[in-house]
């Protein structure tokens, strides 16, 4: 199966905030979204799933396995979301139900998407929570969201995007509320899972480092357009918009920093 958007434009109140937005993820492939705050990477996402907030509206093209999603009736994307793309969002705090056990909502989203029993259900809500490296899944899944620390909570909200197996899994800055230890540990996890599960990923992050950890080609972002896409090599070696430019010399130097960082000074600018 395969994700391509083409020309996708993203109106809110009449306000163009998505501009003809296009690019592919094939199966397998992992690519990712980039873009300082502004620039549409998470609108985008939405736009994919049918998310949008009200106001808005999206034009042009996304098709998924060849099935044109947009202006898909809403009880048909509700089946394609979690059952063959799953999402996870930047904060779990707001994602997760406060008054549910996080075990009952990994629970539930098996429970409406397949035909399993609660038992059953149950049985692979504690295995999933073991998978996503969690301790003492017997009594995790029994916890609120605040009896969690933010790491586990994103960790549980990854297990209940994965809960049914989905094809393409949308990472939207799921890890921009982490400490940078706690970071790279679910970094590595969504890695992991990618690899085993042999899903495509969709990554969007504003951090040029964290993208770099994770995906193989990278579409860059400015003000709702695209204005640079390549391989993730090319982007930290030979960056040709501004936007990426600057990118690159912010990228975090606590998960990565390339040995050579692209100077401005070449350019008639100061490096820092």
């Amino acid at each position: 199966m395969s994700l391509i958007v083409r020309d996708l434009v993203v109106e809110i109140d009449g306000r163009t905030v998505v501009d003809g937005v296009s690019f592919e993820v094939a199966d397998g492939a992992r690519v990712g979204l980039i873009g300082e705050s502004g620039s549409g990477k998470s609108l985008t996402a939405l736009a994919i799933l049918g998310l949008l907030p009200d106001g808005a509206v999206a034009r042009g093209s996304v098709t998924w396995d060849g099935k044109e999603l947009i202006g898909l009736p809403d009880r048909e994307l509700a089946r394609i979301r979690g059952d063959e793309i799953g999402i996870v969002f930047q904060e779990p705090r707001t994602a997760l139900n406060p008054i549910r056990t996080v075990g009952r909502q990994i629970a539930e989203s098996i429970r409406i998407h397949e035909r399993v029993t609660r038992a059953q259900a149950r049985s692979r809500t504690i295995d999933l929570v073991r998978q996503m490296a969690l301790p003492d899944p017997e009594t995790l899944v029994v916890r609120y969201p605040h009896q969690l620390s933010g790491g586990q909570r994103q960790r549980v909200a990854i297990a209940i995007a994965l809960a049914c197996r989905p094809r393409l899994l949308i990472a939207d800055e799921p890890t921009t509320a982490l400490d940078v230890t706690v970071q790279a540990g679910v970094l590595d996890l969504l890695q992991k899972l990618v690899d085993e599960r042999g899903m495509s990923l969709a990554f969007i992050t504003h951090d040029l480092a964290v993208l770099s950890r994770v995906v193989s080609h990278g579409v860059v972002l400015e003000h709702g357009r695209v204005v640079e896409a390549g391989a993730v090599s090319d982007l930290l070696t030979h960056p040709t918009s501004p936007i990426t430019q600057g990118l690159l010399r912010d990228a975090t130097a606590t998960l990565w920093r390339p040995s050579h960082v692209y100077d401005s000074h070449h350019e008639g600018g100061s490096h820092e």
